[in-house]
């Protein structure tokens, strides 16, 4: 690392998104003296831990990056995680970060030293540092959090946060059961189910879901962006504003706000024609409650003969399975 490190420096905490572009507009700024401190081997954040099967980004590409590094070279409207991953290397190398980087070093503790006005941050490793100005780039979700599920530690099965997936662990003809029904679980239960013998899945509130509509980016489509960027822009703004117009929803618009109610249950309808199974899937909040999902093989994965949706909760001894 070439960066001087000394008690004025700026600290930023991980390489993720944010890490990054905090890095980078103090570069545009003709401010030099800071540092990344990233606790793995590698930048990359969430799209470097996540690796599970099926991960991806639910929000579009064109949205989903950096407005000053815009990139033409998307496969999809919704890339995958290794696409994501990629691309913040290349930003990362890009705009000569590296040099910043200190890779391998976990923050453990941060205390403001407030006689001397400096951090002094303490590393996992024993080691310290002190610096004028802390950025907190390590993500609200960068620590999986496993719950105290009664017998799990006498559970002689595999077990394992999807945060943490085993690649290593073949999961055709298992029982497999998985806990929770978000985010994660809607894109990696589609793509484990046709391989297990039975999946259960537990789900201790339903989510208000909508139709993904991902499609590969052509070749040509790339092309056009590559040559014309203004075109890329042109749909990064109309994607903004869009989730822009979601948002107004869910900070109070009831109109929008049933107006998406409405879409989310006519989806449902149209997915998931067993009355039970759909009442079970159906949230009886607003949606906004709760982060929106989005997915088109979630439902349809729930009502393969394999998989069984369990709403009664995790039990160590549990009552019968329901559908």
């Amino acid at each position: 690392m070439s960066s001087r490190v000394n008690d004025g420096h700026i600290a930023i905490i991980g390489t993720g998104f944010s890490g990054l572009c905090m890095a980078i507009e103090l570069k545009k700024k003709g401010i030099d003296d800071f540092v990344l401190y990233e606790r793995a081997d590698d930048v990359g954040g969430t799209w470097r831990d996540n690796t599970y099967p099926g991960a991806a980004c639910d929000v579009p590409s064109v949205l989903y990056s950096y407005s000053f590094a815009q990139n033409p070279n998307w496969t999809r409207i919704f890339p995958p995680w290794s696409e994501l991953l990629d691309y913040l290397r290349s930003v990362a190398a890009q705009y000569d970060l590296l040099p910043h980087i200190r890779f391998g070093v976990e923050v453990s503790e941060m205390r403001f030293d407030e006689d001397r006005l400096r951090w002094n941050i303490q590393f996992a490793s024993g080691e310290s540092v002190t610096a004028a100005v802390v950025v907190n780039g390590s993500g609200g979700l960068s620590n999986p959090y496993i719950p105290q599920l009664p017998g799990l530690e006498s559970f002689e099965g595999a077990a394992f946060h999807s945060a943490k997936w085993r690649h290593d662990l073949d999961m055709s003809g298992r029982r497999v059961a998985v806990i929770g029904s978000g985010a994660s679980a809607i894109q990696f239960v589609p793509e484990i189910a046709p391989h297990t013998e039975t999946l259960h899945v537990f789900q201790r509130s339903p989510n208000w879901v909508m139709p993904r509509g991902d499609a590969e980016l052509s070749p040509a489509t790339r092309e056009r962006f590559s040559r014309r960027p203004y075109r890329q822009r042109w749909l990064r703004w109309r994607t903004y504003w869009a989730f822009e117009k979601l948002a107004s929803a869910f900070l109070g618009n009831r109109k929008l706000v049933e107006q998406y109610r409405s879409q989310a249950l006519a989806n449902l309808q149209q997915q998931v024609p067993d009355s039970d199974l759909r009442q079970k899937v159906t949230p009886d909040y607003d949606p906004g409650c709760k982060r929106r999902l989005i997915s088109d093989d979630w439902y349809p994965a729930l009502q393969r003969e394999n998989v069984h949706l369990n709403t009664s909760g995790v039990f160590r001894d549990p009552p019968a399975f329901d559908h």
